[in-house]
């Protein structure tokens, strides 16, 4: 049986809950999942996680569900790719799920289930988050909270980003002065600003995603792995400039992107190294410009997210931001697992009927609540 995830619930009472918390990220390169012990409002306990590959095989049906979301943008019949994948990637999630819960002899209160995205237009109201909730519920015997995102777009947000919530929690967790920024440093960059009252979020740019584009046509490779390809080439910078000029960076927040709205193409014609190298100061300037849009300087701002472990990308990122950078692991946090505590964390909200996003945040008209709850069986 599935509801809206709030439904029945009493915004008043917040129990502590064991939450399992799942991400895919834009990067596609697999299943992030996470314990959290949390009421929905405090960070009471981290517990065991895991990050589970996708299999060649996953991550190209995935790959060909993106290509047919884009042609099909929501116009008509789902594609037959991405019912296809849909499936193969829940069957995946729930044997990462199980094996978590065996490692943590425990099994959750509660999964909050993202789903990978395979297509994000605010432009057009439409966001695709592929994961079968009531298949993961049934599969894992728990229940499960997912489609976080639709009823903001539905209400007139952007969708995106959507831990902003977690990460003012984790904040203040920590004790964390503020006013603070956290970086998520994915396939697309984001930024979140907390100063203990008012929360502001938004896609800056690209992080990963073109560079991870850019090295694996030119090698093979997924990723530059330890940034060494990138530290050994040199900076165009009429390229950047060229790149730079892009109209998204001058739009005020609230905005978000499709994983795609910026690629590779740009340093087409440098040398390999170049152009990796172009592209990761391209991504730290580009980051460098959303400061303009935050009320105040923050005091830092913590990396999260597989770029940070990139030592040539945090190189550009603490030359071009105009306030101390720093890791999330410097702070107590687990770097890697961030987004799948947020949506941990998202879920327990969601269950409480609590807003999940923020005017500051998507741009909705005012707090939104969300989710889908699947009870299993």
């Amino acid at each position: 049986m599935s509801r809206p995830a709030g439904a029945a619930s009493d915004p008043a009472s917040h129990p502590a809950l064991c939450v399992l918390g799942l991400m895919s990220g834009t990067s596609m390169d697999g299943i992030d999942a996470a314990f959290l012990t949390t009421d929905g409002t405090a960070l009471l306990g981290r517990g065991e996680s895991r990050f589970v590959p996708f299999s060649n095989e996953l991550r190209a049906q995935i790959e060909a569900a993106v290509k047919a979301s884009i042609a099909w943008n929501g116009n008509g019949e789902c594609p037959q790719a991405v019912r296809e994948a849909e499936r193969a990637f829940t069957l995946a999630t729930a044997s990462a799920v199980k094996a978590l819960i065996a490692e943590a002899n425990r099994a959750p209160d509660l999964i909050g289930f993202h789903g990978q995205t395979v297509l994000h237009r605010p432009d057009a109201g439409l966001t695709v988050q592929i994961g079968d909730g009531a298949l993961l519920a049934q599969l894992t015997d728990c229940p499960v909270v997912n489609e976080f995102r639709v009823a903001d777009m539905a209400a007139g947000g952007q969708g995106a980003p959507f831990a902003p919530a977690y990460h003012a929690a984790a904040l203040a967790q920590s004790g964390i002065a503020p006013p603070a920024a956290v970086l998520n440093l994915g396939g697309v960059a984001n930024i979140t600003y907390w100063d203990g009252e008012q929360l502001l979020a938004f896609d800056t740019g690209p992080a990963n995603g073109p560079l991870d584009q850019w090295i694996e046509a030119g090698t093979g490779a997924p990723m530059d792995k330890g940034g060494s390809i990138s530290a050994a080439g040199q900076v165009h910078s009429n390229v950047i400039a060229s790149l730079l000029d892009h109209p998204y960076f001058d739009l005020a927040p609230p905005k978000s992107l499709d994983r795609f709205d910026f690629d590779a193409q740009g340093v087409r014609g440098l040398s390999l190294e170049d152009g990796a190298a172009t592209l990761v100061a391209f991504s730290a300037q580009s980051l460098a410009l959303a400061f303009r849009h935050l009320p105040r300087l923050p005091k830092r701002a913590i990396a999260c997210g597989g770029g940070r472990h990139n030592p040539a990308l945090m190189a550009a990122l603490r030359e071009a931001l105009p306030c101390p950078v720093v890791t999330a692991e410097s702070q107590g946090w687990r770097g890697d697992f961030i987004e799948a505590e947020a949506f941990a964390f998202l879920a327990a909200r969601s269950r409480a009927g609590l807003p999940l996003s923020f005017p500051g945040t998507t741009g909705v008209p005012a707090p939104q609540t969300g989710g889908v709850f699947h009870e299993p069986g």
